[in-house]
């Protein structure tokens, strides 16, 4: 299964990708965490890694390489495979030891980051991203979970397009529930299987009750949420560790659907 998760800047993305990569983890799941947000630089702390994985965008051979080594044909004018990601089918076995961290049954890869002023837009980051999905074929016992960037480029480039299902966080903000809505609209144009919401950094159990009856007007169906939790945001100050002890039921509850939303829709894995 590989899920996308997605929404407004600050909502909370890369807390809730946490939590669920414990919970999948914690169910027996190999997890496969994809950083694909290219101005978050603090994913790994919140998994417990000391350092980022060398992004893949370096395996590709860098920003300028990658639209070569991604052709209408994905094989070099010699009939040969170009690397590990040029083949036409990945597994998350092929990933080379510097391009992916382990800890714990969890594994996290980067796609790449913006590193320089004036060094062009993230285009070939957002290509990568895409044809890595596309090109990963799971085992029944994997799960890949994408922290995307913030609001919709990704859509642009096409990064759902490898996914089976797409989760929305959704924090209690107008522009979040205005997001969530353009999201969930981009998503079935797509024909990604799935979309969901997950409500994060909520104060109170009238506001989710608020919350989850806007986002049933576009026909959002929220799947968890998650109360507002000191432990979560100073984790994320100070670049802590986010064990599965916090929220750690709502986060099961969350993964619970997801597989329970997957089985029904099938597979593109």
């Amino acid at each position: 299964m590989k899920i996308s998760v997605c929404g407004k800047g600050g909502s909370g993305k890369s807390a809730v990708t946490i939590l669920l990569a414990n919970a999948f983890r914690k169910k027996g799941y190999r997890v496969l965490v994809m950083d694909s947000d290219e101005s978050n630089f603090s994913l790994h702390r919140g998994l417990g890694f000391d350092t980022a994985p060398v992004p893949l965008l370096d395996l590709a051979g860098g920003k300028q390489q990658v639209k070569n080594l991604f052709p209408r044909s994905s094989r070099d004018p010699s009939g040969q495979t170009t690397g590990v990601l040029g083949r036409e089918k990945l597994r998350i076995a092929d990933i080379p030891g510097d391009y992916i961290l382990s800890r714990d049954g969890v594994h996290l890869v980067s796609v790449g980051k913006i590193l320089h002023s004036l060094e062009g837009c993230a285009c070939p980051m957002g290509l990568l991203g895409r044809e890595f999905l596309n090109k990963l074929e799971l085992e029944t016992d994997e799960v890949v979970i994408v922290d995307t960037e913030a609001g919709l480029e990704h859509f642009g480039r096409g990064v759902e397009t490898g996914v089976d299902a797409v989760l929305v966080i959704v924090d209690p903000a107008y522009e979040s529930l205005r997001l969530a809505a353009r999201i969930a609209e981009m998503v079935r144009q797509m024909e990604v299987p799935e979309v969901y919401a997950v409500l994060n950094k909520v104060p109170s159990a009238d506001i989710a009750g608020e919350l989850s009856g806007e986002l049933s007007r576009s026909n959002l169906r929220v799947i968890g949420t998650i109360l507002y939790e000191p432990a979560i945001f100073e984790a994320g100050l100070y670049g802590r560790t986010l064990e599965l002890g916090v929220d750690g039921q709502e986060a099961d509850q969350i993964v619970e659907a997801l597989l329970a939303g997957f089985s029904n829709a099938g597979t593109k894995s």
